[in-house]
């Protein structure tokens, strides 16, 4: 089917877009904060708080392939509802398990719900909202997702214990949930379907030079973006910044992504060239990993500020999918690509990063190389931000 048989109210999709968005950051950014907690509670060695923060992107991607596929068969929906139902318990439990093997496979199956989310929940919006609404719907998703990473790391300084600070983004799941039971029964079986004509599945979107240079610009921001949210707190700690301190840099990282969230999808509807647009963004990037080589703890929020104008990347990122496809099953094979193909390299550098801190006893040369992602990274934005639709790449058109 096309549209829903029951089309939702625009105050309904609203709601449903800002309670899902809410949730699909903070339970991977609360984590920073309290890492050295967690090392301490568990006996683990760093290389194992290593896997931690790199599971984030080797669980998106893989389940990002998934979901997809499974969208197809049980509808948008209800996939994100399971995957919400994933987080929660994830959420929930995770705190209180005893062993360390319990809190990985509880992060592994919160991650894996909100990966599903992730991935889905563009392609929700596309089949639900209309064409005149794209704008408003893309602008609250994004910038929503920037007040999930910026609210994760400051639940680490109002709450008092380690494990509260977790266990206390269950709750916004649960309501979450709750809405989406109302939602249910009015878009049950929303499955996207191509209209005739559009390229299908045999037309492989790899095909499209467009989503390639899409997939590496989402992979290297999103790799920024995880190492932000797995190592920053730590790497200002170690350089002698305090918890509280270095928990409001990520938090500022993530504020600055609200605003990214705002103004991006307003500007791809605008700008003829949104080239320059990432450019600077990159630049901002470098800059703020450059500060952080030369001086951490000079000025540890200045650095995280120049960061945090860089990560506006992600909500640029993630507008894009929505803007550069005609339909909903496009935004869906496209979303199906772009994410769990970039979050590829999400999950692996933050993981590399570790060991090279490990192996050198610093953050040096794990700085070395997020400066020269940084321009990997502009050179992959000329290619992702070409005005375009992948449709009419993959038709010939």
């Amino acid at each position: 089917m096309g549209k829903s048989r029951n089309p939702l109210a625009f105050f309904l999709i609203l709601l449903v877009v800002g309670i899902s968005s809410l949730n699909l950051r903070a339970g991977i950014a609360s984590v920073a904060p309290v890492l050295a907690q967690i090392r301490e509670n568990f006996g683990i060695s760093p290389a194992t708080v290593g896997v931690l923060t790199a599971l984030p992107g080797i669980v998106f991607a893989i389940m990002g392939w998934c979901a997809v596929p499974i969208a197809r068969r049980s509808g948008l929906s209800l996939t994100v509802f399971v995957g919400g139902i994933a987080m929660l318990i994830g959420l929930a439990l995770r705190p209180w398990t005893g062993s360390f093997a319990g809190f990985l496979a509880l992060t592994l199956l919160l991650v894996s719900g909100m990966a599903v989310a992730n991935i889905v929940l563009p392609a929700w919006i596309k089949q639900h909202g209309r064409v005149s609404q794209m704008v408003v719907l893309m602008t609250l998703y994004t910038s929503v997702l920037g007040l999930s990473s910026a609210l994760g790391p400051l639940s680490a300084v109002v709450m008092p214990t380690w494990r509260g600070s977790l266990a206390v983004w269950a709750i916004p799941v649960g309501i979450a949930l709750l809405v989406w039971l109302a939602v249910l029964p009015r878009t049950w079986g929303d499955i996207p379907h191509a209209p005739l004509g559009d390229a299908g599945p045999s037309v492989p979107i790899i095909k499209s030079p467009t989503a390639v240079a899409m997939l590496l610009f989402f992979g290297l921001q999103s790799t920024m973006a995880y190492v932000q949210m797995g190592w920053l707190p730590q790497m200002l700690m170690d350089k002698g910044v305090s918890q509280s301190t270095a928990s409001l840099a990520l938090a500022l990282i993530g504020a600055l992504n609200i605003v990214g969230g705002i103004l991006m999808p307003w500007l791809i509807e605008r700008l003829n060239n949104l080239r320059p647009v990432p450019i600077f963004l990159a630049l901002c990037t470098a800059s703020g990993w450059g500060g952080m080589l030369v001086d951490a703890a000079g000025a540890p929020l200045l650095w995280a500020g120049l960061m945090g104008v860089g990560g506006m990347c992600f909500p640029l990122a993630i507008a894009l999918l929505a803007a550069r496809t005609r339909t909903a099953v496009m935004t869906a094979r496209l979303s199906g690509f772009v994410q769990p193909g970039g979050y590829v390299l999400a999950g692996v550098v933050p993981l590399v990063l570790g060991a090279l801190n490990s192996w050198s006893g610093n953050w040096t040369v794990p700085l070395v190389v997020l400066i020269i992602l940084s321009f990997a990274m502009l050179g992959a934005s000329l290619g992702a931000t070409r005005s375009v639709f992948i449709d009419d790449e993959l038709n010939g058109r």
